[in-house]
C-alpha cells in the first residue's frame, strides 16, 4: 500500500510557514476522541489539517511551528506514555515518539502545555490559528495569551495578531502531490471493484442494506479502513433522495438502484456514483434519461482542462441537460431561458461536482476575488451529472416519475487535459447489462 513519505510531510509545513509572516506562530490541535454511546468511543480518525502536516494519527495531540526558531521550527505535545493505558486503549508513541517517528523537532507531554506553550507563544507577533472551529480551544488558547498579557509589566511580549490559518493551509491542500495521486488512485481502483462486485450481487429481492456489505466486504479487503462517507444504495424512489442513507428497503423488479460510495485510503477519498437497473435491463425510460445523464458527463468530463473554470464543467453539464429534457418533453420552451431562468432545478439540483482529497467535499477555494477558480494541474474533483424525476412530480407523465439517475467519477486535472481515476467501473448502459447478466453473486 501506498504512504505519504516523510520528506512530503516535511516538505507540507516547510511550504506553509513560507506563507507565515515573520516572527510568527502556528497552533493547530488534533482531533479528539467522541463518545458514541455512554463509554464506547466512535472509531477514531484524525483532523484532517493535522494529518496534513504531521501524519500523526493519535488524539489529544497538539501542533506548533515556528518559523525560525533555532531550537526547533516543528514542536509537538502528545499523550505521555502510559503502559498501564496502552494496554487498554493500543500503543502511543510519546514525545520520544514524536521524535523519532514523525520527525518533531521537540515533543513535551500534552499534560504539560500549560507550562510550555505561552513561553513559545511569548515574543511572537502573530498568532495563526483556526479560530472558530473547536470553541474549546479557542478558549484555551486566549488563556495562554491571557497569561502572557498578565506578564506585561515585567516585559512580556504578548502576540498582537492573530490570522486564520485556513486558507493558507487549505490552498496547499487543494494540489495534490505524485504521492497523493498515486494513494488516490488506488482508492479509486478499490472502489471501482466495490462497485462492480455490487453490480454483480444485484437482482430483484436483494436488501439495499446487502449491497451496501458487498462493497464495504470489497473495500476492507482491500486494506481501506472506513468508508469515505455513508454509502448511499437508493432503489426505486429512494434513488430520487439525494443524500438517502437508510439502505433498508427491498429491491424491486423494475427498480433502478443507484449507489454512491466509496473508500478512504491511507486518509484520501474516493467517491462513485453509479446507476443500474435491478434486474440487468433499463426499460425505456430508464434508459433515455441514462443516456441523456451518462451524455453530461462525457461532455462534462472534456471540459475538466487546465486554464477552464471550476464552474465550466456544471455549465456543459446544465446545457446538455436541459436540451436532452426539451427533447424527452419533459421541459418545454427556449433552451436559454430554461438555463436562466433555472427551470431544470427540479430534475437537477446540484453542482456538477467537488473538489475530492483527505475529505470527500475537500477543502479549497471555489472562487478567487469574487471570480471562479481556474483549473490547475494537481487538482482532483468530482463530476456527478444526475437527473431525478420526484415519485410526487405531477407534471410529469407517470412513466418518468420514480426515475433517479446519478453517474460520478473521481477526476484530476493534468498538464494537457484531465485523468478519470474511476473509469474501471463500467457505466455504458450496454457494458452495465452485459455485466450483469454474467456476474455471479455473493449472496445467493
Amino acid at each position: 500500500m501506498k504512504h505519504i513519505s516523510p520528506a512530503e510531510f516535511a516538505e507540507r509545513r516547510k511550504r506553509l510557514m513560507e506563507q507565515m509572516a515573520d516572527n510568527s506562530i502556528a497552533i493547530l490541535p488534533s482531533a479528539t476522541e467522541t463518545i458514541r454511546n455512554n463509554d464506547v468511543h466512535h472509531r477514531f480518525r484524525q483532523n484532517s489539517d493535522f494529518m496534513y502536516l504531521t501524519g500523526f494519527r493519535e488524539p489529544d495531540a497538539v501542533l506548533v511551528l515556528m518559523p525560525g526558531r533555532e531550537q526547533g521550527e516543528y514542536v509537538l505535545f502528545v499523550r505521555d506514555k502510559d503502559p498501564a493505558r496502552e494496554i487498554w486503549d493500543g500503543y502511543r508513541a510519546g514525545p520520544d515518539g514524536a521524535v523519532e517517528q514523525y520527525q518533531a523537532d521537540d515533543a513535551f507531554p500534552i499534560d504539560d502545555i500549560d507550562d510550555i506553550l505561552p513561553g513559545l507563544m511569548e515574543g511572537r507577533s502573530r498568532v495563526y490559528s483556526q479560530m472558530g472551529v473547536d470553541g474549546d480551544f479557542d478558549h484555551q488558547l486566549m488563556t495562554w495569551v491571557n497569561q502572557i498579557r498578565a506578564k506585561v509589566r515585567t516585559g512580556a511580549q504578548p502576540p498582537e495578531d492573530f490570522s486564520d490559518m485556513s486558507h493558507l493551509l487549505h490552498d496547499l491542500r487543494l494540489f495534490k502531490s505524485k504521492q497523493e495521486i498515486a494513494i488516490m488512485r488506488e482508492a479509486a481502483k478499490i472502489s471501482a471493484r466495490a462497485h462492480t462486485r455490487a453490480m454483480k450481487a444485484c437482482k430483484p429481492g436483494v436488501m439495499e442494506y446487502q449491497l451496501q456489505a458487498e462493497i464495504e466486504h470489497e473495500c476492507m479487503m482491500a486494506g481501506s479502513p472506513w468508508p469515505a462517507y455513508p454509502a448511499i444504495v437508493g432503489s426505486g424512489d429512494n434513488a430520487c433522495i439525494l443524500h438517502y442513507i437508510e439502505n433498508t428497503a427491498k429491491i424491486k423488479d423494475g427498480d433502478l438502484v443507484l449507489i454512491d460510495a466509496g473508500c478512504e485510503l491511507e486518509y484520501y477519498a474516493s467517491d462513485i456514483t453509479r446507476t443500474f437497473p435491478a434486474n440487468g435491463h433499463f426499460n425505456t425510460e430508464q434508459r433515455a434519461i441514462y443516456d441523456l445523464v451518462l451524455k453530461a458527463q462525457y461532455a462534462s468530463i472534456e471540459a475538466v482542462r487546465p486554464g477552464q473554470p471550476w464552474i465550466a464543467p456544471h455549465e456543459t453539464t446544465v446545457r446538455v441537460l436541459v436540451e436532452g429534457l426539451v427533447e424527452l418533453g419533459l421541459l418545454d420552451g427556449n433552451v436559454d431561458d430554461l438555463i436562466s431562468s433555472n427551470a431544470y432545478a427540479p430534475f437537477f439540483m446540484h453542482k456538477t461536482g467537488h473538489w475530492l482529497g483527505m475529505d470527500v467535499h475537500d477543502v479549497g477555494d471555489y472562487k478567487v476575488g469574487g471570480e471562479w477558480r481556474v483549473m490547475e494541474p494537481g487538482m482532483v474533483m468530482t463530476i456527478e451529472p444526475g437527473l431525478y424525476i420526484s415519485p410526487h412530480n405531477t407534471n410529469v407523465e407517470k412513466r418518468w416519475r420514480g426515475i433517479g439517475v446519478r453517474i460520478e467519477d473521481d477526476v484530476v486535472v493534468t498538464k494537457d487535459g484531465c485523468e478519470v481515476l474511476t473509469q474501471d467501473v463500467a457505466k455504458d448502459p450496454g457494458d452495465i447489462e452485459a455485466l450483469m447478466k454474467g456476474g455471479q453473486s455473493s449472496l445467493f
